[in-house]
């Protein structure tokens, strides 16, 4: 039976889930090294270091569970995506994975931030490691079925830029809301009075009232409740498209034949895609130190309150979305490759002016402003079109081998991104330790940070060299070859 072309209706349920996910992402990716290696700043105010304070070559051990979790987690991606390209099931391949794996996500997401002792305590630490080996198998479990439906549901050019789209409007409001979590948590807050915190700090009264400061006494109580109920809306919007997208409608439900293994070995057979993952890997590297580190370079580089977090990266999504549109037309008349090759140069220039914040004669929130505004170019543009790029892949592939491993090509690309995580987790809170207690005004404040911004530059340049090396011309010719007509049954309008 002809497969239907999916509406834009279906495209925006499906990107609703993206949403769910991008949420839970979005809290472990942003906030946990910030909650359980605080700053100075954080710490004067209420925060509490539940892990214990000891390093291994550097690495702290919020480095090591992060990083030990994403390594796990790509390791499992390859065996949840053949089983899910090989798994036969009344609903498809995708659903009954997506199904399963929703609620535990964001139950594990929570349990993250809920330390079993009040205080450093090595317990803590294996909490968190147990917890965070949970977190990534459910991401893995409900994110590599997900992805897999990508090329499935956009089935033609029209098709495949439209769901990039939707899907990166989704996962940047994900992103932002995850972003919210200060600024939640500030209601649930309960604060010293202004000489209770003068005795705690040694200063008058007069002096707290002047610098504002402010001590909170249940400062981790207030960002798990915050996370909860995030978690919650997350769980709901990532069931939404699992209940109301029929798989079998829209996708090849065919189950593959291939071992999950000798599957991913003809995935990396694709030259093309090589390429492809080999500048992914270092485009993560940098938007992980970047994204790690963004709340320590408004706190510290900056100077401002972490709850200005939200309100720049909402500038930052809302100027993004204005450049949604002319990426969606550049794109199906010049091609990806340059757009792409474009924002990796583009993201370098932001990171390199993040590194010499506060250094230059320009204000904290000026700085802030300018951050936002730059790098709301080139997230518009990465945030739409690598996800394509492995869709005309993967659909290319598929014409020329004869069978369909869109999971696995997922899980492949997958897999670059958590190995660029782990290794950027682990770089970000080496970079962190340096100068870690040298206060404000000292010479070398915030030194470690901005080694960590400097490393984000470098990496997103060689990201966008390896990537001018893809050949987008013979990618396309092979998917002319064998695809459906773009006006078939349910075109999009």
């Amino acid at each position: 039976m002809e497969k239907k072309i999916a509406t834009n209706k279906i495209l925006w349920i499906f990107a609703i889930g993206q949403l769910g996910w991008s949420i839970l992402s979005g809290i472990v990716t942003n906030w946990l090294v910030f909650f359980y290696q605080p700053s100075q700043e954080e710490l004067s105010r209420g925060q509490i270091s539940f892990l214990p304070g000891v390093t291994f070559l550097g690495i702290t051990i919020i480095g090591i569970i992060t990083a030990c979790g994403r390594l796990f987690d790509a390791i499992t991606d390859p065996l949840v995506a053949g089983k899910s390209d090989s798994f036969k099931h009344r609903l498809g391949r995708r659903i009954p994975f997506m199904r399963v794996a929703a609620i535990p996500f964001g139950v594990v997401t929570v349990l993250m931030f809920w330390s079993p002792v009040g205080e450093q305590s090595p317990l803590n630490a294996v909490m968190l490691f147990v917890c965070s080996m949970l977190f990534y198998l459910c991401m893995t479990l409900y994110c590599t079925p997900y992805n897999a439906l990508i090329p499935e549901l956009g089935r033609t050019q029209q098709t495949r830029i439209n769901l990039s789209t939707f899907i990166s409007v989704t996962f940047f409001i994900g992103n932002a809301i995850a972003y919210l979590i200060p600024n939640i948590a500030a209601f649930f807050m309960q604060s010293l009075s202004d000489q209770e915190v003068a005795q705690k700090l040694g200063k008058t009264v007069e002096e707290v009232v002047q610098n504002g400061d402010k001590i909170y006494t249940n400062y981790a109580d207030a960002y798990r409740i915050t996370i909860l109920i995030l978690a919650v809306i997350a769980i709901v919007c990532m069931l939404i498209p699992s209940f109301l997208i029929d798989e079998n409608k829209y996708a090849d439900t065919t189950p593959s034949k291939t071992p999950a293994f000798k599957s991913l070995a003809a995935t990396f057979k694709n030259k093309e895609f090589r390429k492809f993952v080999a500048s992914d890997i270092l485009y993560w590297l940098g938007l992980t130190l970047f994204q790690t580190g963004l709340s320590f370079f408004i706190t510290v580089l900056m100077g401002l309150d972490a709850g200005m977090t939200f309100p720049l990266f909402a500038l930052m999504t809302a100027m993004s979305l204005v450049c949604y549109a002319p990426v969606n037309i550049l794109a199906k008349k010049m091609g990806k490759k340059k757009l792409i090759s474009f924002a990796f140069m583009f993201f370098a220039v932001t990171f390199l002016f993040t590194t010499f914040s506060g250094l230059l004669p320009i204000d904290g929130l000026v700085s802030g402003i300018i951050v936002a505004v730059l790098a709301s170019i080139p997230m518009a543009i990465l945030g739409i079109l690598p996800q394509a790029v492995v869709a005309d892949i993967s659909e290319a592939d598929k014409y020329e081998t004869g069978e369909s491993r869109q999971g696995m090509f997922y899980a492949a690309r997958t897999f670059a991104m958590k190995l660029g995580q782990s290794v950027a987790l682990l770089l970000f809170t080496s970079f962190a330790t340096i100068n870690a207690d040298v206060v404000k005004g000292d010479p070398g404040y915030g030194l470690g940070y901005r080694i960590a911004a400097a490393a984000a530059t470098v990496l997103c340049l060689l990201g966008g060299l390896v990537f001018f090396r893809y050949d987008e011309k013979s990618v396309i010719e092979k998917i002319s070859a064998g695809a459906p007509s773009e006006n078939t049954e349910e075109n999009n309008a």
